[in-house]
């Protein structure tokens, strides 16, 4: 346990950025699974629409530095490609 009273602050402070990162990360991973989902149901002009609005929630979170930009690329290259697929 940190022993100043700078360490506790620290301690506090990137306790409290680790449960927003969490949160983020679950935001990240919710979009992305809303995208599949669309795609699995077959609905190629839902699933577009889905994507559009993933697309941005990525890339504010790669922004952020949560995930590496191009983990960020992709996940959405993946999920573009899975959608042009789309019969």
């Amino acid at each position: 346990m940190a022993n100043s009273a700078q360490a506790r602050k620290r301690a506090r402070q990137a306790d409290k950025q680790r449960g927003h990162n969490t949160g983020l990360r679950s935001e990240l991973r919710t979009a992305i699974k809303k995208v599949v989902k669309a795609i699995e149901a077959g609905d190629k002009a839902a699933a577009k629409v889905v994507f559009s609005e993933s697309t941005s929630i990525v890339d504010s979170i790669a922004d952020k530095k949560i995930i590496h930009k191009n983990k960020a690329a992709r996940h959405k290259s993946r999920l573009s490609a899975a959608i042009k697929a789309m019969a």
